[in-house]
């Protein structure tokens, strides 16, 4: 990666500043490190920001609408909203680098949140579900964020530099939640409805994380990686095979887009309709709170294990264990009596469990399918998939639960999960 430490080379067009990284390894070690430890600090923010409408999106919609069957509408909405801020954040970092296409997504989530804040309190319901998209940009920058540690990162550094990202989002993801009620008093105290509550913590919690990358993420990694890139290209007088857009193993990206996808939407659309499902129990916010918060970890958390097992286990044999995993969750959950919180944390942590074996290894068969020179724009048009499924996950989660019940919903993610197994048994098969 770059040039050797004191080769002193000019390359025409190249900035002072950037030069002197394409000439020092050692700069560009302490690069990877320093932009590690920034992806992190502004995932602590962005993870505490995420939480909000997962925990009480669709609670707050419920109140507002007075209509169960579009409980699962707040989510469906900052869904597909995040899926269009992947392509804009995308394109953003692709020309200006990840501080500015980061920060962007970040500031644009913390202003979807003052807005759905704003929607409560006036009771504006059209400006509830433009803010909700809005608020998606912040969901999507998340997701986005860990490929930031990734930029400078050798090939044996990657897998671990996307785990520590989504384990740091672990931790303000979990604080979220379990914060609910506390901003909900909050929010009364200033004439706030107590359910708009948490997105006060999510609009600081956004845009402090935009605030982070803005001023310390700098030199911008990307930048230097595309720097790097160019002056390899150049040395080596033409791209290698491997980096051409032709090297696509589509069967391959057909295959993680599917794990992705499909875990993503069963996900969803179980998690959307838990906080209402609980509320029909007589449980309380903090008890849903914790419930979701207990959930996000297991999303997150176990990401540097995972990453391990996938390496070492294989990634379509851990994409198996995702199908089996998010059946486990969807049975647990359906027989659960309401009532029971102990089989609602079970059935919760372990859709979070499943979630996290699909993202990991689907991330993994994404990158062993592409080449270099396409694999940032099929992550992307992966990532776009995996919001629009969510987006549809949560918006038919209500409809189902409206039309018949909560086991049935969390059976039916649990058998939907099982279509991994035969998609996964098709990848292994020889082309004729």
């Amino acid at each position: 990666m770059g040039q050797k430490s004191g080769n002193t080379k000019k390359h025409e067009n190249q900035p002072d500043w950037l030069q002197s990284y394409i000439n020092n390894r050692e700069k560009q070690r302490w690069l990877y490190k320093r932009t590690l430890i920034i992806v992190v600090i502004s995932q602590l923010f962005g993870g505490a920001g995420l939480a909000a409408g997962i925990t009480v999106g669709a609670l707050l919609a419920q109140d507002m609408l007075g209509a169960e069957s579009l409980a699962g509408l707040p989510i469906a909405l900052f869904t597909l909203g995040s899926a269009g801020a992947a392509l804009v954040v995308g394109r953003l970092s692709q020309r200006f680098g990840r501080r500015a296409g980061l920060a962007s997504g970040f500031l644009a989530g913390g202003v979807g949140a003052i807005g759905v804040i704003i929607s409560a309190v006036t009771v504006n319901i059209p400006l509830l579900f433009a803010s909700l998209l809005i608020y998606g940009a912040g969901t999507a920058t998340n997701l986005q964020a860990r490929y930031a540690g990734t930029d400078l990162a050798t090939s044996a550094q990657r897998a671990t530099a996307v785990s520590i990202a989504l384990v740091a989002t672990t931790f303000g993801a979990v604080a979220g939640p379990n914060l609910v009620e506390v901003m909900g008093r909050f929010a009364e105290s200033f004439g706030i409805p107590s359910l708009a509550g948490p997105f006060i913590l999510a609009a600081a919690a956004f845009i402090s994380a935009a605030l982070v990358l803005l001023i310390f993420l700098r030199p911008d990694p990307f930048l230097v990686a595309k720097a790097l890139a160019t002056v390899e290209k150049d040395q080596n007088g033409s791209e290698s095979a491997s980096s051409s857009p032709a090297a696509i193993n589509k069967r391959g990206i057909v295959v993680a887009a599917t794990v992705m996808v499909l875990t993503q939407m069963v996900m969803v659309a179980v998690m959307t309709m838990t906080p209402v499902h609980m509320e029909h129990a007589g449980h309380s916010l903090s008890a849903v709170g914790m419930v979701i918060g207990i959930h996000i970890a297991a999303m997150y958390l176990p990401s540097l294990v995972t990453g391990v097992l996938v390496d070492k286990v294989g990634r379509t044999k851990m994409a198996v264990a995702a199908g089996v995993t998010l059946l486990a969750a969807g049975v647990t959950g359906g027989v659960a009596p309401p009532e029971s919180m102990t089989m609602l944390v079970i059935a919760l942590a372990l859709l979070g469990l499943g979630w996290n074996f699909g993202l990991i290894s689907g991330t993994a068969l994404i990158i062993d399918a592409t080449g270099p020179a396409a694999r940032a724009k099929t992550q992307g048009s992966v990532d776009v998939l995996m919001a629009l499924s969510g987006a549809a996950g949560g918006a038919l989660s209500g409809m189902v639960v409206a039309a018949s019940s909560f086991t049935i919903l969390s059976l039916a993610g649990g058998l939907l999960s099982l279509l991994l197994i035969p998609v996964v048994i098709w990848s292994t098969q020889r082309k004729n």
